[in-house]
């Protein structure tokens, strides 16, 4: 029961169990809003950013597929092909407005390599490079 409520130990979305993940999962579905009922405050939320900015990158080595850094993930039953942000249901149907702020032009993702997982943060050139030119 422990690993079912704090987060980190809830993040796996498995592909070939889909439905499973939705229905059992209790956090990345409700981030993502793909529950069987669709938060409509939770989009709308979301299109209030000025801007979303997404880092990530090949060499991560702990967030897998390490396109999910960028709203990619596997197809459906399948660990060996990965969809990009703009083939995946979460941004084709908008379930929370990603591809609404991406038609926009509110949405900047960034594939940096080179960086391991614990590194993102202390990367002056990542800083540089992603972080700073948003800083307003």
């Amino acid at each position: 029961d422990f690993q079912q409520t704090i987060s980190i130990a809830n993040y796996w979305n498995d592909p070939f169990h889909q439905d499973l993940f939705e229905e059992y999962c209790i956090y990345l579905p409700k981030l993502n809003n793909c529950t069987k009922t669709i938060n409509t405050d939770c989009k709308a939320n979301f299109l209030k950013l000025k801007q979303v900015v997404l880092v990530g990158g090949p060499d991560d080595r702990v967030i897998t597929p390490w396109q999910s850094s960028h709203f990619g993930f596997y197809a459906e039953n399948s660990t060996d092909k990965v969809l990009p942000i703009k083939e995946t249901k979460i941004y084709k149907q908008d379930v929370f407005g990603l591809k609404t702020l991406d038609e926009a032009a509110k949405l900047k993702i960034y594939n940096i390599s080179n960086v391991e997982h614990l590194e993102w943060v202390n990367k002056q050139s990542v800083y540089e490079c992603c972080i700073k030119p948003w800083l307003k």
